[in-house]
């Protein structure tokens, strides 16, 4: 009998800026979907060869400028393939509220996976618009410009130690970001030690955290491929540039992600309706109370809430008819936590929000501090807070096939872009050392 179906992670042939581009701090960028405009500008200006006119162009034909710059950068050596295949180790570093972290995963060619083979799961839906956009990037470029991040378990520790040992070596690339993030990274070349990490991870199951959007391209990229007759299992184009990280990894944080609604006041009757179902206590509007009794009910789905002049702490009463309520009225799968009790019992049972569009209606904040100013500058009328959801929750609801609500996880900090890409033009094969 033949055990489960084994991940397939390979080593590849990374495409990077040469010296010749300048300084990688003046290059490097967050990912596409959190630049905003004046983020844009910003990059724009930092460097005619930052890595935003790649992933994100101003200009209006962007796949084929990105093209067009790609080809162009690699001609003037600005840019440069790698002469053999690795896997890269790759640690952040940075500070929350003066606690220093550590995040470290590995960057390797992960095999796309449909979600109905079991190898990879998402935690959230995704929307057709960017899957539109980054599978027409894809289908004019042909390189993963972005690794996919992703999470798996290492209850042994057998990566997180062979990761350290790496971490000992000269790194390859080391970058500060203006957030104060410090990017290293470490090339792996050794055949062994690659077998080694390609015959650990064979076995285990993967959850996307971030770039649902850029792994549901990637599938649809390669059904095209294979359409048009390609069917060779090495092609480039069967692989994603992914970024994969333990879930027992002390620095894989989550930051909440707070919610501010425009159009709600918190009137007499709402708290009373509030006192229906949680235990209402005053708070001091400040951040400091607040994140105080947010973190002092951690696993007991607390929410605060702040209209500009009053702050509270709500706490879910531990009664047969409040469970027999929450139950009855949010989504089944993923009832147990504080986003849908907060969607499905606060928004639309409590405050009858209807559907909430961002920037519309609602908008999300990831720090207190800022989602305080916004009530107080008049953005919105009415700030939730909630506590952080943990990536082993995140993991063991996603291994169940079960989605969180949108804006649920806001793993922090984002994994750079521009410090590598992939190639996965027709003509680009992987090859495993296994």
């Amino acid at each position: 009998m033949s055990g489960p179906p084994l991940v397939d992670v390979r080593p590849f042939k990374a495409i990077k800026y040469t010296s010749k581009a300048g300084n990688p701090e003046m290059l490097v960028t967050q990912p596409y979907d959190k630049i905003d405009p004046e983020m844009q500008k910003e990059y724009y200006e930092k460097s005619p060869y930052n890595y935003c006119r790649l992933i994100l162009p101003i200009e209006i034909d962007k796949y084929q400028i990105a093209q067009q710059r790609i080809i162009q950068w690699l001609k003037d050596g600005i840019m440069e393939h790698t002469s053999h295949p690795a896997m890269f180790v790759s640690r952040q570093e940075y500070s929350i509220n003066g606690k220093k972290l550590a995040r470290t995963g590995l960057i390797a060619a992960l095999r796309l996976y449909p979600y109905n083979e079991n190898m990879v799961f998402p935690h959230e839906f995704t929307h057709s618009a960017p899957k539109a956009d980054r599978l027409n990037m894809l289908r004019t470029v042909q390189k993963d410009l972005e690794q996919v991040f992703l999470m798996y378990p290492d209850t042994e520790s057998k990566t997180i130690d062979f990761f350290k040992e790496v971490a000992k070596t000269t790194p390859f690339v080391k970058v500060t970001d203006p957030d104060d993030v410090e990017h290293t990274i470490w090339e792996i070349t050794d055949s062994e030690k690659i077998q080694f990490i390609q015959q650990v991870l064979s076995e285990k199951r993967m959850v996307i955290n971030d770039g649902h959007h850029r792994y549901e391209s990637a599938l649809a990229y390669r059904d095209e491929m294979r359409a048009k007759g390609d069917l060779s299992d090495d092609s480039a184009f069967n692989f994603h540039m992914c970024y994969m990280v333990p879930v027992q990894d002390e620095g894989l944080v989550i930051l909440p992600t707070h919610r501010l609604l425009k159009e709600v006041k918190i009137t007499s009757e709402i708290m009373e309706e509030f006192k229906r179902y949680f235990t209402v206590t005053d708070v001091a509007p400040n951040v400091e109370a607040l994140d105080n009794y947010l973190s002092n009910h951690i696993s007991e789905h607390a929410f605060c809430v702040y209209d500009g002049k009053n702050a509270y702490g709500l706490t879910m009463k531990h009664e047969e008819s409040v469970y027999q309520f929450v139950n009855t009225h949010t989504s089944k799968e993923t009832k147990i936590f504080d986003v849908v009790i907060l969607r499905d019992i606060v928004f639309k049972t409590i405050l009858k929000t209807g559907e909430l569009k961002i920037d519309e209606n609602i908008i999300y904040v990831r720090w207190i501090k800022a989602a305080i100013e916004k009530i107080n500058r008049g953005e919105a009328s009415v700030a939730f807070l909630v506590n952080p959801i943990s990536a082993k929750a995140v993991s063991e609801l996603a291994l169940q096939h079960e989605r969180l609500p949108e804006k649920s996880t806001d793993f922090y900090p984002k994994p750079l872009s521009g410090l590598m890409m992939m190639d996965i033009s027709a003509s680009e094969k992987l090859f495993s050392f296994l």
